[in-house]
């Protein structure tokens, strides 16, 4: 039985609660915020007891196996410091760090303990996304990517995520060297990064502020960022953040020398698109009807996995923290690798040294 603890107890960590009680052999023993009544508000919601509001005392007195670091990222570097050198394994809610050197010296500190840590890059394991890579391993592409896209939006019609952001300085999200983007941009870079090659030869960013944020009184708080990147065999990548595409978009496009594969993560669906020559007229009606039985197809699989308890809000987490206990429990390597962890941190640190100074990213 693994014992899990929680630190920071805002409202994400809600959803950390309810995944991990979905996943057999664990219970969480105890909740930690610097507020003691965050926390044992949290735990008055689920039945959980032991709170604390010093970390030092928490890890001293429960011990737990794993520790789930959900506070704003400022503070994930020294808490998993802190957690591992108690030896505990870390999941920590993304962005992972701060900087790719506070990210490489976790892991560094993790593999010397011989303990694990992860990001919730929970969005890397939805059904479509686990079916994604299926493929990809099958060969379907052809052979490596040639070139990947990104896309990831943000709703501003909602002032109340955003106002409080905008109404102080001294907002934790306006400390982030990257602000705004800083705390939402890593889940569709890592989707770029697992495909990469370590060794990025080109990295051009462009970034503004939409006029919608311009008019809730934005300051210098940036919105909407393009970023084109090629890796040193060739690989491109286009990554695109947007408050202001409508509908909404949460896409993931792969293309390979032979095929290619679209995720749309807002609707769960797939679509496979081949290379195929089709005769006269039949251009204008075959891919039409082969795509309409794709979306119908996902359409009926997601009805079923909903039907089966399969596909609910945050499945993503459940299985990338049901993977972490895994690899922790059999010794397997954990699931997203430290590779991409860092590709994903060094990526981030050029992106916001682009667009807020004048300096190159450093290895």
């Amino acid at each position: 039985m693994l014992r899990i603890a929680i630190v920071g107890c805002g409202k994400i960590a809600d959803q950390h609660v309810q995944a991990i009680q979905r996943i057999p052999d664990c219970v969480i023993v105890s909740l930690c915020d610097r507020e003691l009544l965050m926390a044992k508000q949290l735990g008055e919601r689920f039945g959980i007891s032991e709170c604390f509001s010093d970390l030092g005392e928490m890890l001293d007195s429960a011990s737990p196996d794993i520790t789930h670091i959900t506070t704003p990222p400022q503070s994930h570097f020294l808490l998993a410091q802190q957690c591992l050198e108690s030896g505990s394994h870390v999941y920590l809610e993304k962005p992972f760090t701060v900087t790719y050197w506070e990210a490489k010296s976790l892991i560094q500190l993790a593999e010397a303990r011989s303990l694990k840590v992860t990001v919730g890059h929970n969005y890397q394991f939805t059904p479509e996304m686990l079916d994604m890579r299926r493929l990809i391993n099958e060969g379907f592409l052809g052979g490596k990517p040639t070139h990947i896209e990104s896309h990831w939006t943000y709703d501003l019609a909602d002032v109340s995520n955003i106002g409080p952001i905008l109404g102080s300085r001294n907002h934790w999200v306006r400390q982030l060297p990257g602000q705004l983007l800083h705390n939402n941009i890593s889940h569709g870079i890592a989707k770029l990064a697992e495909f990469l090659d370590d060794d990025l030869t080109e990295i051009v960013t462009t970034a503004h502020q939409s006029p919608r944020l311009q008019s809730l009184g934005g300051e210098e708080v940036l919105d909407e960022l393009r970023v084109l990147m090629r890796d040193t065999v060739g690989t491109t990548a286009f990554f695109c953040f947007s408050t202001q595409i409508k509908p909404g978009l949460n896409q993931l496009r792969i293309c390979g020398p032979r095929n290619s594969i679209m995720v749309d993560q807002v609707c769960g669906i797939l679509v496979r698109n081949r290379e195929r020559s089709f005769k006269s007229y039949l251009t204008f009606f075959a891919p039409p009807l082969i795509s309409a039985g794709q979306y119908l197809g996902s359409a009926v699989c997601n009805i079923a996995n909903f039907m089966a308890r399969r596909l609910y809000q945050d499945s993503g987490m459940t299985e990338l923290i049901a993977r972490f206990y895994h690899s922790i429990r059999t010794e397997d390597p954990p699931p997203i690798p430290y590779r991409e962890i860092l590709l994903t941190a060094k990526i981030m640190d050029e992106i916001f040294t682009q667009i807020y100074t004048d300096s190159k990213m450093t290895d």
